[in-house]
């Protein structure tokens, strides 16, 4: 077994430097949408009550369609659904640039930016599921685990990365440029990068057997089983925690005289959060997925106590640095949940619930939050993280639960 495992291949050499490169960069335009929506809209036709609505508008469309997408990936293949995305999605960001532009009333605005969300290419989660079967079949079963944590926490730094990255992006081009050019930008990578993606041999990892009907080898009911559910409504709690914490220290900073800094400060729980899911790789197969979910989230919890007691910047960055430490490594944790527990033949439609999960929580966090803070004060919108932060602890309860022995 020793001389097997020193000679298999590694994930690297199996899907090549390329792959990850693309898939990185094909990440980008979603990243830069919701944020890119924003920005034109608000430049574009001077309302900034229309530009939160278009953003949302995004995200309902993506946290609606997104599964759907999954499923047609798992039924005709990756290739297919993302090549088509790509295309249908570059024009959408096209035709919103126009729509924007253009007399067109306001519902026109908001129905065009749905079309944007629910043609957005699932990069990620078809990402996260393109990997896990090639460590699947292409791996010794011995290099599963371990393989599978590893990519797991490769996944989610890049995510962060991206998402740190991406607004950065749009706030230079808007600048150097117009407040149009991130929109024709994420149309551009859209088109290049996501069909690079789609039509990358990896690609043909993702097809699973089926019978003559085109069935699949496992029943869509296994979809709702409780163990999978419950890591659905985990991430949906780290949904509404990203809301509710950038919203309400958006508010926080505001209340300094320096709201555009909010984003700076949220950058360090960010890199932060994208370390220490790398580090997830190295702890020891011991410590269970289900136990990690638990420390983490309590992690979590805890920097959100501190962010929501927080009244000077330096211990707002202290709380969004403990934060870092709780967020990442359960992100990993419940990828790795779902990837072990998804059905055999419905990986890309598991990681696309995920995906919808986060984007269901982090608009209905930030409406919610933001409503508080207009409303009633800052005070009330910093516990809003902390109410998300007791979601996902409690998730992990139940998970533990579920899963009374650890997870090898």
């Amino acid at each position: 077994m020793t001389q097997t495992l020193s000679t298999s291949p590694s994930l690297l050499r199996l899907a090549g430097l390329p792959y990850f490169v693309i898939a990185f960069v094909a990440r980008l335009p979603f990243a830069m949408m919701v944020v890119g929506v924003l920005t034109v809209v608000v430049s574009a036709r001077g309302s900034l009550s229309l530009g939160g609505l278009t953003s949302a508008a995004v995200g309902l469309g993506t946290a609606l369609i997104g599964p759907f997408l999954g499923a047609a990936a798992d039924r005709f293949g990756q290739r297919r659904v993302l090549t088509a995305a790509a295309v249908l999605n570059a024009t959408m960001l096209a035709v919103f640039a126009a729509v924007v532009y253009s007399p067109a009333a306001d519902p026109l605005v908001l129905l065009s930016a749905f079309a944007i969300g629910a043609t957005a290419p699932q990069v990620s989660p078809m990402s996260r599921s393109r990997l896990v079967t090639i460590i699947d079949e292409r791996m010794p079963s011995a290099q599963h685990e371990r393989t599978t944590s590893a990519t797991m926490s490769y996944e989610s730094a890049a995510d962060e990365t991206v998402f740190v990255f991406g607004p950065f992006l749009v706030g230079a081009l808007a600048s150097l440029i117009a407040p149009w050019a991130p929109i024709v930008a994420a149309a551009l990578l859209t088109l290049f990068f996501v069909g690079a993606f789609a039509l990358h041999p990896t690609g043909r990892h993702v097809s699973v057997t089926r019978d003559g009907s085109g069935a699949a080898p496992s029943s869509a009911s296994e979809l709702f089983r409780p163990a999978l559910l419950v890591v659905v409504v985990g991430i949906t709690g780290v949904g509404l925690f990203f809301g509710a914490a950038l919203t309400s220290l958006t508010a926080f900073m505001a209340d300094l005289g320096s709201a555009e800094q909010a984003g700076l400060l949220y950058g360090v729980m960010g890199i932060g959060s994208a370390i220490l899911a790398l580090g997830v790789a190295w702890l020891p197969p011991r410590f269970s997925l289900r136990a990690r979910w638990l420390v983490f989230g309590g992690i979590l919890l805890a920097g959100s106590l501190l962010f929501a007691t927080a009244s000077t910047v330096a211990g707002m960055l202290l709380a969004l640095a403990l934060l870092g430490i709780g967020v990442g490594p359960t992100l990993v944790s419940l990828y790795s949940l779902a990837a072990a527990r998804s059905p055999l033949g419905r990986s890309a439609t598991v990681m696309t619930m995920l995906g919808s999960g986060v984007v269901v929580g982090q608009s209905i966090a930030a409406a919610v939050t933001g409503d508080l803070a207009e409303s009633t004060s800052t005070g009330a919108a910093l516990l809003m993280p902390l109410v998300a932060s007791a979601v996902v602890v409690a998730a992990g309860v139940g998970n533990w639960m579920l899963t009374p022995r650890p997870q090898r």
